[in-house]
């Protein structure tokens, strides 16, 4: 039995338990977190000491302090569609609950539970543990919100909450806790609750209060793999504190580890920094050194051990665990664990053992099953029912409303960067392309799995692990914190609550296209009613606008063999559309089409106090911008951003002259990548020719981002190439300002940023750390040449005082001392030593010299 079971707080203890009282049916007490704690304590794990506040306190502390009415008053008056008002309100509930004073009553009890988490040896006697209490430090705590539906299957308010690591001291500990109350009324948190339809006083927050583990290793444990499903344990971990591993800094060790213990694959990875903790409890990222870095983390024995853990916990849950823990001084503990809640979505992704039917290139990742339909013109959209696989030459604009019903996308022909690609992606849905067969193969009404991360098709339904869905998607995880900033594509208002799971807060890439299709006519054929145009691309904005901060909106960008089924679409065709009128070339032509679409943004701006942009898209002069710029004038768009598109090798040219009328620039890698090398991008054929990290893309792109710097222009990049690891070490490297991408990668490329600037970091404070050692280094030189200089000019008073053969400090010593044997001679001291007289050959070597020797 631990320490912790014996101890009696108080007779009553009326907000404070222990994680020994506690268990998993406690939840509405003390919240997911604090409820398994308790559980794994009373399970005989290993679990760090610690107790819940539980969440009757913070409904007592809301009541002392008069803040309940206050608050709920405040909040149902509250619009949170205006995002202005929405922050101020929180920001000002926040402010009274953290200025509010901790009721007496409550404070002590929670202090006189913390002063137990600060060790004192068994078996000292009253007078002895009274002596030890007045002299030993406080223990540094974790301090965790525990929402009282938080880490419940559904995760309802999962990550919405504050938690506050290495808090030490009373106070500190009093103001964290107040802090944890607070977080229960962020701007997000208010914005979710009213939208889920919660009652803010139903929902309570309890805090758990857990002694640190300073650990010199940590990591996550899967019971099951979070990726494909299999029943297998997942290791995952790092040097130094799990700070590193959760906010996606350090690329941890990864095992994969069988039910019976079998270790059957590792990766150890270069961890490059740990996460340390320092004694006054702040946190350090310290550089690892090469044979460090790429050591093992865990011994083999830890590994197993883990797993072990990993399924004690899955088979109590009933249900697969994510597991955080940490090691002190070969010690493991299990911090903390919750169910996983992703993989009854995503089921079983290992590789299909079947023999597929159909190769191409893996344009969307997931795996789907379903009926065939297979789709050669336009007519054949009718019969797409949801659930199909839809199997087509090639997707085009026309088609994305059709797309949406359907399980996957399978092609003929393209490319990772085309239509069906494109959008496949931003559905969240499987894709594969260039199958070159696929409509010959395939029969309508046919039942195959589609295999989007391989680039396979299949006969049948698909093979999972379980649950009855067919269709096993990516799991949106959120964003790390960068410094380069990470904002995600969207078509269509529909993709819209997938792209927010990112967390990201803006918008790099708005097509209006997508919302175009969807209200079944052409921009042109809204001509003779053009307010109705303007008034459906504002509503579809503005549904974008609820969830996300800053939106840039590019302007339409249809070419001639798009959209040609919408009512009202020209029936003219070109003979090569994507060198034709479209873009903002068509827009200038169209003034009235492009005016619609700005005063669209304009309204949206307005009505929601949302940060909005325009991005004028297939830019090859500076006359297109500057007519632009007159509308913008004319219509009075104050307040909103212009930016262009760079995807012609004319605007990469013209920068220079572009950049003072722009406020941002976002490189459509796509289509530059297109242009500058003369290869189609849809075209399968020569997809193997198609390189975006050609040297004659990537010149434009640093000569771009250059010159943007020097006019302060915000420089992005919205096409694929953004999901493209080496690219985005080139940007990095560049200093581009911010990265658009899809909803699916958001999440590891912001990890990969992460790594790649705290890299840069790490080399900026070495090489800082290497001028400080050269700039003493040539101190000392001019120091020492100094000193040659004046040891030369009295080289007869060193040879008459017999000191020649004597080193260079005893010298400075012996002529000091002769010059103070001699008080009547005025001597003056220069920084420059000089000579003192002419009749008087004794030159003193300078005190600053003298005092500067003793480093010799």
């Amino acid at each position: 039995m631990k320490k912790e079971d014996k101890k009696e707080v108080k007779d009553k203890e009326e907000y404070v338990k222990w994680f020994s009282e506690l268990g998993k049916d406690d939840v509405l007490e003390v919240g997911g977190k604090g409820a398994n704690l308790g559980e794994m304590y009373n399970l005989g794990l290993p679990v760090p000491p610690g107790f819940c506040i539980v969440a009757g306190a913070y409904k007592y502390f809301l009541e002392k302090n008069k803040l309940d009415e206050e608050i709920y008053k405040m909040l149902k008056k509250l619009d949170v569609n205006d995002t202005e008002e929405l922050e101020k309100t929180a920001d000002k509930i926040r402010e009274r609950i953290k200025n509010a004073e901790m009721p007496e009553e409550l404070r002590e009890e929670i202090i006189e539970a913390y002063d137990h988490l600060s060790p004192i040896p068994d078996g000292a006697s009253a007078l002895a543990a009274q002596i030890l209490k007045q002299g030993k430090d406080d223990a540094f705590v974790a301090v965790r919100s525990s929402a009282t539906a938080e880490d419940s299957s559904e995760a309802s308010f999962a990550g919405q909450h504050e938690t506050f690591l290495n808090v030490k001291g009373k106070s500190k500990l009093i103001d964290a806790v107040k802090g944890c109350f607070a977080s229960l009324f962020t701007a997000r948190s208010v914005y979710y609750r009213i939208k889920k339809g919660y009652k803010h006083e139903n929902v309570l927050l309890a805090v758990v209060v857990q002694r640190m583990i300073n650990s010199d290793k940590s990591g996550v444990l899967f019971s099951r793999d979070p990726i494909t499903g299999k029943d297998e344990v997942v290791v995952e971990s790092v040097f130094g504190l799990g700070e590193g591993i959760v906010s996606g800094a350090i690329l941890p060790d990864h095992y994969v580890v069988s039910r019976n213990l079998d270790i059957k694959d590792e990766k150890i990875n270069e961890k490059k920094i740990a996460v340390v903790r320092m004694s006054d409890g702040s946190t350090k990222k310290a550089n690892l050194s090469p044979t460090k870095s790429s050591q093992e983390v865990l011994r083999k024995n830890e590994v197993k051990k883990l797993a072990n853990y990993a399924i004690q916990l899955e088979e109590h849950y009933g249900k697969p665990q994510d597991i955080e823990f940490a090691i002190e001084s070969n010690e493991i503990y299990i911090v903390q664990t919750r169910p996983i809640t992703t993989i009854a979505e995503r089921g079983n992704d290992a590789e299909d053992s079947r023999e597929a039917i159909l190769s191409g290139i893996p344009a969307s990742p997931g795996r789907a099953s379903g009926s065939v339909k297979i789709v050669k013109d336009m007519n054949d959209l009718a019969k797409i029912k949801q659930g199909d696989i839809l199997v087509t030459k090639m997707t085009n604009p026309d088609m994305v409303v059709s797309m949406q019903k359907a399980n996957a996308i399978v092609t003929d022909e393209g490319g990772m960067t085309c239509h069906a690609a494109i959008v496949s992606r931003e559905m969240g849905i499987p894709s594969v392309v260039a199958t070159e067969k696929a409509t010959k193969i395939l029969k309508d009404g046919e039942i195959v799995s589609v295999d989007g991360g391989r680039g396979k098709v299949y006969r049948g339904e698909l093979k999972s692990n379980g649950g009855e869905s067919n269709v096993e998607k990516v799991e949106i995880k959120k964003i790390v914190e960068t410094k380069t900033k990470i904002k995600v594509m969207i078509d269509l208002p529909d993709f819209v609550e997938r792209a927010s799971r990112t967390e990201c807060n803006s918008v790099g890439l708005l097509r209006l296209e997508g919302i175009i299709a969807s209200s079944g006519k052409h921009p042109v054929g809204f001509l003779n009613h053009i307010e109705k145009y303007g008034e459906i691309l504002a509503k579809g904005i503005s549904k974008i606008a609820e969830h996300f901060e800053e939106i840039w909106v590019r302007t339409s960008d249809i070419r001639s063999d798009e959209f040609i089924n919408l009512e009202g679409a020209p029936k003219e065709k070109e003979i090569n559309p994507m060198l034709g009128m479209h873009g903002i070339r068509f827009s200038l032509k169209n003034p009235l089409i492009l005016k619609a679409e700005l005063l669209a943004v304009k309204k949206v701006a307005e009505e929601t106090g949302k940060k909005l942009g325009i991005m004028l898209p297939q830019v090859i002069s500076v006359d297109e911008v500057s007519k632009t710029k007159e509308i913008f004038n004319e219509l009075n768009l104050t307040g909103i951003k212009l930016g262009v598109m760079i995807e012609t090798p004319a605007a990469v040219e013209i920068i220079s002259e572009l950049a003072p009328l722009i406020d941002f620039i976002s490189f459509g890698t796509n289509d530059l990548t297109q242009y500058t090398l003369a290869i189609d991008r849809g075209n399968g054929d020569v997809q193997y020719l198609y390189d975006e990290l050609h040297p004659a893309v990537l010149s434009q792109l640093k000569k771009v981002i250059e010159i943007c710097k020097e006019n302060n222009v915000e420089s992005s990049i919205c096409g694929q190439a953004g999901s493209n690891k080496e690219m985005v070490k080139f940007l990095i490297d560049a200093g581009i300002d911010s990265i658009s991408v899809n909803a699916d990668v958001a999440h590891e490329i912001s990890v990969y940023v992460r790594e790649l600037e705290t890299e840069k970091e790490l080399v900026k404070e070495v090489d800082s750390e290497e001028n400080k050692e050269q700039l003493e280094k040539d101190k000392l030189e001019e120091i020492e040449d100094k000193l040659d200089e004046d040891i030369e000019k009295n080289d007869e008073i060193i040879e008459d005082l017999g000191l020649k053969e004597n080193s260079k400090e005893e010298i400075v010593e012996e002529l000091n001392g002769e010059i103070l044997q001699e008080p009547k001679e005025e001597i003056e001291i220069n920084e420059e030593v000089q000579q003192v007289d002419e009749e008087e050959p004794v030159e003193n070597i300078s005190e600053e010299l003298g005092e500067e020797l003793e480093i010799f």
